[in-house]
């Protein structure tokens, strides 16, 4: 059972934001301080990626644990209540990360997803490795 009521828990996942989230804002900030530009929630590319460097075709998910599914072998069993909707949902959210990656690989772009937990600790190694991936993107054109 739900402890919120239905206008409650409306409001609440109303405020979920799908795009400008904490992480992508810090990750963004991040790479921008280090001379790096990008498209961000790129409605031309598959899948609309947080980040997409599309000179380099490199597309950065940012994704948080409860909406993709981190580790959803083990938390799929901690939901108590609404199992009927949210274990679907989830599954289907992470089913959808699946193809978005064979697309945008198909299409040629390099494909990055980091979830939000590391991106909050070691914001610094995320950007290591992103920069990585352009340089070696770059060298190869």
């Amino acid at each position: 059972m739900d402890r919120l009521t239905s206008e409650q828990r409306r409001r609440n996942m109303q405020a979920v934001k799908n795009k400008d989230s904490e992480i992508e804002i810090a990750l963004r900030k991040a790479l921008y301080i280090k001379g790096y530009r990008y498209r961000k929630n790129c409605a031309k590319v598959f899948g609309h990626p947080d980040l997409v460097f599309t000179k380099e075709k490199i597309a950065v998910f940012c994704g948080s644990e409860f909406w993709h599914g981190f580790d959803w072998v083990n938390r799929k069993a901690d939901f108590k209540s609404n199992k009927e909707f949210w274990i679907p949902k989830i599954e289907r959210n992470i089913e959808r990360d699946k193809e978005v990656v064979v697309h945008l690989v198909n299409e040629g772009y390099l494909v990055l997803r980091f979830w939000g937990k590391r991106i909050r600790k070691e914001l610094d190694v995320v950007v290591e490795e992103i920069e990585k991936a352009i340089l070696i993107r770059r060298e190869g054109r």
